[in-house]
């Protein structure tokens, strides 16, 4: 099942990335960065903890209604730092971690297949700016949606629903970032990777929900290059197994 394959791959690539020097160092790298920026959101978010808290239900007075402000109370606190997550993410991505995702994909590739396959005629500097600018359409805009409606989500009665939507729709494209990896470097028209992406919905679904665990979810974000490049040359060499064996039969 799709579902199950992406949840290990993910396990596969974090695996791959703590046993390999290189992928090591340079998760570790993007781990402290994305670690950094979260912790001072989480700061901000338990020191306005209260006022948030009010913005939905005020504390009651009911001893019997308590317990359940309470409970709704952690609820909202792990939600939020979820989003911290999410929104750290997208800050150490402004910040270059991008590059160090697609230097983590290059070193897994030249370990897989003994080679990183780029464009000839493409200078190294037009593969790296092509790769910052894909990150508008492929990360930021629907992480920012996602946000966006699990916000207005929280306003209705309808904002557990809203919230386990938005939810999965923003790791499904956290997890996209991951594989688009080498298509984005061999300058894939945008088109055919959108494809690919709607093609394997369930798998980038079960890739992206080791992201939602807090805690644990920066260390699966910072070596998700590692497994998502490990998918998709093994989906590669799928393909052009399919393509012989029809060859072949023709």
């Amino acid at each position: 099942m799709d579902l199950i394959r992406g949840v290990a791959y993910n396990f596969r690539g974090l695996g791959m990335g703590l046993r390999t020097g290189k992928l090591l160092f340079w998760g570790l790298v993007r781990f402290f960065l994305i670690f950094l920026i979260m912790s001072v959101l989480t700061g901000l978010i338990l020191a306005y903890h209260q006022s948030i808290m009010d913005l939905f239900w005020n504390k009651p007075e009911s001893r019997w209604l308590l317990w359940i402000w309470y409970l709704l109370s952690w609820f909202v606190s792990i939600f939020l730092i979820v989003v911290s997550g999410l929104i750290s993410f997208l800050v150490s991505q402004v910040l270059f971690s991008v590059l160090i995702m697609d230097l983590m994909s290059r070193i897994t590739e030249r370990k897989v297949t003994g080679q990183v396959r780029t464009p000839e005629e493409v200078s190294l500097w037009k593969q790296f700016l092509s790769i910052m600018t894909q990150e508008i359409p492929r990360s930021f805009v629907p992480l920012l949606l996602s946000l966006f409606i699990m916000t207005l989500g929280w306003m209705t009665p309808l904002g557990p629903v809203v919230t386990v939507l938005s939810s999965g729709f923003a790791v499904i494209f956290l997890s996209w970032d991951n594989t688009d990896l080498i298509p984005a470097r061999n300058l894939v028209p945008f088109k055919k990777r959108f494809t690919f992406l709607m093609k394997t919905v369930l798998f980038h679904l079960g890739f992206g929900l080791p992201f939602l665990i807090p805690g644990i979810n920066l260390l699966f974000l910072s070596f998700a290059p590692v497994g998502a490049t490990l998918y998709y040359l093994e989906k590669q060499a799928e393909s052009s197994e399919v393509q012989d064996g029809a060859n072949i039969v023709r």
